[in-house]
């Protein structure tokens, strides 16, 4: 028996000390993009092992829905990565070490002739694979233009990037979303009237390297010296030679949740703006959530959540929703709607249904919350257990 218990407590102190040891890092790889197909992850752990002294166990994966949701747990302590994986390891507990090289911009290209992204309705578009960056721009650019993938009949997902500048040229889809560098060489190539209808901002290029803040000290100081440093060349990335701005990554991060700029039937406001109508007697409704209006709200707003089930997208099902604005406000009024940002979706969502039931007069506060917050403008909390204002019913 106590031969047994030592035995157990030693096996137990080996797979704790290996848990600590280990440094744990996940190189996800874009199919489409030829230059991290030669990757290779025996070399790089071998070379991180050097580095830090310990083992280093390192994986690479083409799954980049999965590894970004691994960002969210924080399953790895080094992320090797495109721009949207790194962001979302930004928002979660990482921070940059740089990338491999400079920034991009992606555009929305077309079929001759096309002026406007809502001309491609029941068109055909090629993307890169899903979840891949030029398909993760496409999302979020046609979304922050009032339009989503749904409107068209077909997405053709393929792990060739160029090919889908040569498909528009030979009219076998649409639209494509391609890196700007791609369209102007294609262009100039082979005279392509191919038109551009977005243009995305700054998007960090090549793969991005990010380490867990939690790492101890040591060992977080010699990976970036290492990575940053004249002999940190990992084989088949090359070396991470420039440190793009965060705000790009903040952008992209956002760019797959953003709502659209715009809103028809709706006026968009600013938060001067809002509170002007407020003080002309229009309700300003808080769709956030309970505990986020009782903690701090707009002074006066009326409090009015909205249960969102639904996708983040201009095509998301309002009867997956719940929300019991049109039962409580007058349709002949004007009315605010807000909530955390161009981030949060409930607010846009509430003006559509608003809209979609008859609602006069209505406006959006797209930067919510947070811009009348920065704006210094007058807010409130509201204790735990008393009443809310409530809005004045038909």
């Amino acid at each position: 028996m106590g031969r047994t218990f030592a035995w157990v407590i030693a096996a137990l102190l080996f797979v704790t000390t290996r848990a600590v040891a280990d440094v744990k890092v996940m190189v996800a790889v874009d199919p489409s993009d030829r230059e991290s197909i030669v990757i290779s992850v025996m070399d790089l752990q071998a070379q991180l092992s050097r580095v830090t002294g310990q083992s280093v166990s390192a994986i690479r994966s083409e799954d980049l829905g999965d590894v970004m949701r691994s960002t969210r747990t924080g399953e790895y302590d080094l992320y090797i990565a495109p721009a949207h994986v790194a962001a979302s390891a930004l928002s979660h507990g990482y921070e940059l070490i740089g990338s491999t090289e400079h920034d991009e911009t992606y555009q929305l290209v077309a079929r001759p002739g096309a002026k406007a992204p809502a001309e491609l309705k029941n068109g055909k578009i090629y993307l890169t694979q899903q979840d891949s960056v030029g398909a993760y721009m496409a999302r979020g650019m046609l979304n922050e233009s009032g339009q989503s993938l749904k409107m068209f009949q077909q997405v053709l997902y393929r792990r060739t990037s160029g090919a889908g500048l040569f498909a528009i040229d030979t009219g076998l889809v649409d639209a494509t979303v391609a890196k700007q560098t791609d369209v102007q060489a294609w262009a100039k190539k082979n005279s392509s009237k191919a038109a551009v209808l977005l243009s995305s901002h700054a998007v960090p290029g090549g793969m991005s390297v990010v380490i867990k803040k939690s790492l101890p000290d040591a060992v977080r100081s010699k990976l970036e010296t290492w990575f940053l440093g004249p002999t940190g060349t990992m084989s088949g990335i090359g070396r991470v030679a420039y440190h793009s701005d965060l705000g790009n990554y903040k952008y992209v991060s956002a760019l797959g949740n953003w709502t659209p700029s715009q809103l028809p039937g709706a006026t968009i406001v600013t938060a001067n703006e809002a509170l002007a109508l407020q003080q002309k007697g229009v309700p300003i409704i808080d769709v956030r959530i309970v505990k986020e209006y009782q903690e701090k709200h707009i002074r006066g707003a009326v409090s009015i959540p909205y249960g969102e089930k639904s996708l983040k997208d201009v095509a998301f099902d309002p009867k997956m929703d719940e929300w019991a604005g049109p039962q409580k406000l007058d349709k002949n009024q004007p009315v605010v709607f807000h909530c955390n940002g161009a981030e949060c979706w409930k607010s846009y969502k509430a003006a559509r249904v608003a809209l979609a039931n008859g609602f006069k007069t209505v406006y959006w506060f797209r930067g919510g919350f947070p811009e009348w917050e920065t704006a210094g403008l007058a807010v409130e909390s509201t204790p735990a257990g008393e009443a809310f204002t409530q809005a004045k019913t038909k």
